[in-house]
């Protein structure tokens, strides 16, 4: 992918057309755990339920790993991957505090207040300054 004004802001996959496309069947798989005859299949034998998805072994081997982040980073949807984590039983509040690396009362708490604060978190070249 060609690299963006925006790959500059720390901590974030942009979800747009290109990540779109890169996560297409990877998103395909995720959002069809929705129906409970998928998320059947895939409880019998993940590896036979991910080959009917076109997804690259990176993909596959991060669905594995549930590295939250790296499916972010790989093309995939965080409203779609939330259906994963659901599969999981995972619920969003605490897919976001692990994707963050805080604990969820933590991470409530932080929400609750008016989320991350935005002083060195604008770009990645901020960090460079301090």
């Amino acid at each position: 992918m060609a690299e963006k004004d925006y790959d500059d802001i720390p901590g974030t996959f942009v979800f747009d057309a290109d990540r779109s496309r890169e996560g297409y069947w990877l998103n395909q798989f995720c959002i069809s755990l929705r129906l409970a005859k998928n998320r059947e299949a895939f409880r019998d034998d993940p590896e036979e339920y991910m080959t009917r998805y076109a997804m690259t072994d990176e993909q596959k081997q991060a669905v594995r790993d549930r590295a939250w982040n790296h499916l972010l980073e790989l093309g995939g949807n965080i409203y779609y991957t939330s259906k994963l984590a659901s599969f999981d039983g995972i619920t969003f509040q605490d897919l976001a505090a692990k994707m963050t690396g805080m604990a969820r009362e933590d991470y409530r708490d932080m929400m609750l207040h008016g989320g991350r604060s935005v002083e060195g978190n604008r770009s990645k070249s901020e960090w460079e300054k301090k």
